[in-house]
């Protein structure tokens, strides 16, 4: 199963070198049209949101992107990939991808001085507390459109699923667990692309 990372700006490598550790998963960094083509599944990684946005425009991906999306493959996004697949960002007014009825906040937690770490059980994804870094993190206000609460910190929204999309507030690739990879990798697996 081939699951690709956006290879344009953010934490590329981070998202390879989880999925390098799981069987039967082969990543693919995804720059370009063609790219898009041959994989299974997408990372949006975290990074910066806007530079991300406008690379997803200036290298003709959005397009693709949403359309692959809409005909089921599995999307996750982690931190700025989150506000990526927001179809509304409450403290912006451009909206990149539009995908998932979601209104997210933007650097909700405050700056990069503000970053912390944590712990957190969620039952969909792990039968065990999972560590959690949260950096310049975004979290969810509102979910609409059947959108699933996986998880909940000081009642923030930080983890949705909507169908074959995921988004997280927080950075998995930046812990040594592998929950969440492998909860992607089942929802890739289980898709019908």
């Amino acid at each position: 199963m081939r699951i690709g990372i956006l290879g344009l700006q953010g934490s590329v490598i981070e998202h390879t070198i989880m999925l390098e550790r799981l069987e039967d998963v082969e990543p693919i960094q995804v720059k370009t049209r063609d790219d898009l083509d041959v994989i299974d599944g997408l990372i949006l990684p975290g990074g910066e949101s806007t530079t991300i946005g406008r690379l997803i425009t200036d290298y003709n991906l959005k397009d693709k992107i949403i359309e692959r999306a809409r005909a089921g493959m599995p999307i996750w996004g982690t931190c700025a990939g989150m506000i990526l697949l927001a179809k509304h960002i409450i403290n912006d007014d451009k909206v990149h991808l539009g995908l998932m009825d979601i209104y997210v906040r933007r650097n909700a937690y405050g700056s990069q001085l503000d970053s912390f770490k944590t712990t957190l059980l969620i039952p969909a994804v792990a039968e065990y507390p999972i560590p959690l870094v949260f950096i310049r993190a975004p979290y969810v206000e509102k979910a609409d459109g059947g959108t699933e609460i996986l998880a909940e910190l000081d009642d923030k929204i930080i983890a949705v699923r909507q169908g074959n999309l995921l988004a997280t507030s927080f950075h998995p690739e930046l812990t040594d667990d592998l929950s969440f990879h492998r909860y992607f990798a089942d929802m890739v697996a289980k898709s019908t692309i």
